[in-house]
């Protein structure tokens, strides 16, 4: 079987992460925390993944002229990027993880909300997600012949998606909810509804939390990747679910995102 081809159109950021011992309440000021600059962005995260995962990706994407944009877009062998470079600069994201692994995360989208209409390569699938303009994601929704959007950060978008990825709370901001959607459900795993019923239900396996940043985009890209695969959709979910967790299980949001190997291992009996 070829590798599926998906083309990614999202945002790149360099995030900034300080590592503390407990997130501080408003107004708190917590100390000796570790900072970290690690390649993100959901766009950028979901790209590596589906890369590392045996898919031909490609990032469609926008940076700026500043001393960021080299250090945040991705290097992966397999990914093709084709970067817009935009007067305003990267985008950055400012993260705190606790020891538990749970985190907060404040975002100055900078040149990603200067993403427009896209041209997009040869595809089998198109992925996108909310951190950029309506406008990137309707010209890649226009430009599809199978259309997936993680419609994360939560927000009501005029495309028609072929499959959608949200968590719980996402699926309430959603404007359509036919055809499929990967539902996420934190530790009790994911669920998948078509037209609203359900038809596949997968659980995570066991992980040790450390950083959940780029869990969600694990799940998403593995999903579907395995879908194009051809994959059952209760294998494509269960694939899903592993690498979500393996990415929880690691530091950083790029250099957490797990390889086929990495979910076919953690998958064996």
């Amino acid at each position: 079987m070829s590798a599926p081809r998906i083309a990614v159109v999202g945002s790149v950021n360099l995030d900034l992460v300080a590592r503390v011992e407990r997130l501080p309440r408003a107004g708190e000021t917590v100390t000796d925390a570790e900072l970290a600059r690690v390649r993100g962005g959901k766009g950028a995260n979901q790209a590596v993944a589906a890369a590392r995962l045996g898919a031909e990706a490609t990032l469609v994407c926008a940076v700026g002229s500043d001393a960021f944009a080299d250090e945040a877009l991705p290097v992966e062998e397999g990914l093709r990027v084709e970067a817009a470079r935009v007067d305003a600069p990267t985008g950055v994201a400012l993260i705190l993880v606790d020891a538990a692994g749970e985190n907060q995360i404040a975002v100055a989208p900078g040149a990603n909300a200067h993403l427009g209409e896209v041209k997009l390569p040869p595809h089998d699938a198109v992925l996108a997600q909310l951190e950029v303009p309506d406008a990137a994601v309707l010209s890649a929704w226009e430009q599809a012949s199978f259309f997936c959007l993680n419609a994360a950060p939560a927000r009501p978008v005029a495309a028609d998606p072929d499959l959608t990825v949200v968590n719980r709370y996402e699926l309430e901001a959603l404007s359509r909810r036919d055809g499929l959607v990967a539902l996420t459900l934190g530790p009790e795993g994911a669920v998948l509804l078509e037209d609203g019923e359900e038809v596949a239900r997968a659980g995570p396996p066991r992980v040790e939390a450390v950083d959940g940043t780029a869990a969600g985009d694990a799940f998403t890209a593995c999903f579907l990747v395995s879908w194009l695969e051809g994959r059952e959709p209760e294998e494509a979910l269960r694939r899903a679910c592993a690498a979500g967790a393996l990415a929880a299980s690691r530091f950083g949001a790029q250099p957490s995102l797990p390889t086929a190997a990495e979910v076919d291992a953690i998958l064996a009996p």
